[in-house]
Formats: structure tokens, sequence, C-alpha cells
């Protein structure tokens, strides 16, 4: 559950107070040698620790399951730290294919330079993912679901077959939130997440976290936090413990605005598929009842109406705008070639147009009459 920790040393404060100092000092050296010597149980200089991230990092923790969490500057900063934590030259890095774009390029381009490998996979597929580990291979990377067409990965056997191969396992748990999933209890050794989206939930910050053991956290604050240095700001931290408050019940509006407007998408005849792992027809929907307690908003639809006239659908869309994040308040649109976006279906000849909504927190009906009303200004009737 969220709680806020009322400390008297704060004077009673409604809310952790923001420490927007870079320093901190002390009267004397035997002081400063004992926090200098237990940097990160202690406040020194921000960069390492600040008390209102603290703060926020230990809700986080909390939330997840996890013994330590460390708050990042955007959710990338946070995914890049996690995954330079566990990989060094020569290692092999097992991804599923469908992983937020930045993420495969970091895996799968950038760590080129450092002598690292990575092999990209079909992770509905168990056998998929057994078949592309390597005696070197160090890491195995999840996304569950993912964030385009919102495909599953079985927690559980991913992270025996990664444990089988002496490797580690992380997984992007954005879309689910703590509320609805805790990979750390399926035996997950890190997750993340980009906080500048539901945990946030305002639309007004960039933030990353990465929730796991003490052991693997001490390691990474040596190493990858401290040196690189992609900190989050003690004022975006007071936001997320904001945003932290009210994440239940925006998360249940969520659930049920997001269910209801796929199942009406699911009844409309030139909708071919609806991809929201909450539904009866979706092929994991088995598999996600087992591993998660609800279902956030964010999901896809694919249709045979012809791209260029879906995105004059989006534009005459009024609630909902044309955004590439989600998260907050307002719904949000996009549209996309899904076989540009995706290699396994890339080998396809088919071209397949997908539309991927976030619905926010406005009124249900006035989103569905949304959707129906875009619908009739480019012709399409959609009948009772």
């Amino acid at each position: 559950m969220v709680h806020d920790h009322h400390d008297e040393r704060h004077q009673g404060a409604a809310t952790f107070p923001i420490y927007q100092n870079s320093l901190f000092t002390f009267a004397n050296y035997d002081d400063f040698d004992a926090a200098s010597s237990h940097f990160f149980d202690h406040f020194v200089y921000s960069r390492g620790n600040n008390p209102t991230v603290q703060q926020l990092e230990k809700r986080l923790a909390g939330l997840e399951g996890g013994e330590e969490a460390r708050c990042f500057a955007s959710g990338m900063a946070a995914i890049s730290a996690a995954v330079m934590s566990v990989v060094k030259q020569g290692d092999h890095i097992v991804c599923v294919d469908q992983a937020y774009g930045p993420a495969r390029v970091m895996m799968g381009t950038y760590l080129q330079k450092f002598g690292v490998a990575c092999s990209f996979v079909d992770g509905t597929s168990i056998d998929a993912v057994a078949a592309a580990i390597r005696p070197n291979t160090s890491l195995l990377y999840l996304e569950s679901p993912t964030s385009l067409v919102f495909c599953l990965q079985d927690l559980e056997a991913c992270v025996e077959l990664a444990r089988q191969a002496g490797a580690t396992t992380i997984i992007d748990n954005t879309w689910a939130t703590p509320f609805f999933q805790n990979p750390l209890k399926y035996g997950v050794d890190l997750v993340v997440h980009s906080i500048s989206k539901y945990i946030g939930g305002h639309s007004d910050i960039t933030g990353g976290a990465i929730v796991g053991s003490h052991e693997k956290l001490e390691r990474l604050n040596q190493n990858e936090f401290m040196l690189i240095g992609g900190i989050m700001t003690p004022h975006t931290a007071t936001l997320v413990s904001r945003g932290l408050r009210t994440l239940p019940l925006r998360l249940e509006r969520h659930h049920k605005n997001g269910v209801k407007i796929a199942e009406f998408l699911q009844t409309l005849p030139f909708v071919r598929k609806v991809n929201h792992p909450g539904l009866s027809s979706h092929p994991q929907h088995e598999l996600a009842v087992r591993q998660m307690e609800g279902f956030s908003s964010l999901f896809s639809f694919e249709t045979d109406i012809p791209l260029h006239e879906m995105r004059t659908w989006a534009g005459n869309l009024e609630y909902f705008r044309i955004g590439v994040s989600w998260g907050g308040y307002e719904s949000l649109v996009t549209v996309h070639n899904l076989k540009q976006e995706i290699d396994s279906i890339a080998a396809t000849s088919q071209s397949i147009v997908l539309v991927r909504l976030y619905i926010g927190l406005e009124d249900l009906e006035d989103l569905i009459l949304d959707i129906r009303h875009a619908f009739e200004r480019i012709g399409v009737t959609i009948v009772d």
C-alpha cells in the first residue's frame, strides 16, 4: 500500500520537504569522515544521496517488494544503468524483441562497441528464449507486457532459464506498475520503471527507477549510479511522491476505462484485433491473470483501414491527442505501420496498421463518443 511517513523532524509537514540543496556540511572531521565512509547511508552530496529522493526510493522499494531502490533522471537512465551493472566485455544479452525501442538500440547497437552482443527473441515463446541463450549469456531482459502489441513473458519460466544459465534477469515493469504486477516475487533480479508514466501520473516529470536486492543495488551504487551521474532531482522526487499518493485510485479508473474501450473496439467490423491482455480474446490472457492483479490502460488495435485514413482519424479526435508517452490524465493516440516497428513482423509480407491508445481519466462515455465521431468524420459508420 502507499503510505506517507510523518517525521517530527519535519515539523509535522503533510508532505515530505524538498531538500533542494546540493551539499550537506559537518561541524567536525569525525562526523565528516564517518559519513563519507558510508556515503550511501548518510547525506554528503546530493549526487549520491538526498533526503527527498531517498524518501521516494524507500516508498518505491516497498511497493515493489524490493530491499532497495534507486531513482534516476529518466527511464532510459535507469535501464542503461541496470543493464551496464550486469554486462561486461564478451558477454551476451537475450532481449525480448518488442522491448522499448531505445532500450533495444542501447543493447543491440550501442553496447556492440564495448564487445557486448545481443539477441532479440519472441518473448512469448519460452523455447525461443531458451534457444537464444549462450554460454556467455549474462542477462535476460524482459518487458511484460510490451508496450506496442502487448505480449507477455512467462516470468517464472524465464527466471528458471536465466538461473540455469547463471544470468541476471531485468524487467521493465512500467506498464503494469507495482500496483498490478510485482516481478520480484517471481524471482526477477532487477525491476526498472519509467516513472514518467503512471507512477508520476501527471505528464510533468521525467524519471526512472531500479528496484532490487541490497546486494545488486550496492554494486550499482558504486559504479553506474555514481560514475554516470543520471540522478533524479529533489524537485522531481517530490512530484513523483505526490503521484504515488493517488496511484491506486488512478489505476482503478485506468483499468476500468481501458477494458471498456477495448471491449467496444472489439465489436467494430473494421477492427481486426485488439491487443489488450485484459480481454479474454488475448492469446495470453490466462498468463496475464496469473501474473498480474489488474490491467492498465495502454493498448492497441489493428485495422483494415489504410494508414493515411487512420492518421486523419487520429487528428479528428477531440479528447485523444497525438503523443508518444502515457500515464497522465489526458488520453493519447499514435498510429503505426507495424511492419516497420518489429523485426519479426517485418519478415512477413503483410503491412499492418496499428493504433496505440492510451486511455486517460476523462469520462468513459465521452471517450467512446469521441472515437465514434472521429470515425464518422472519415466516412466510417458504426452501427450498434
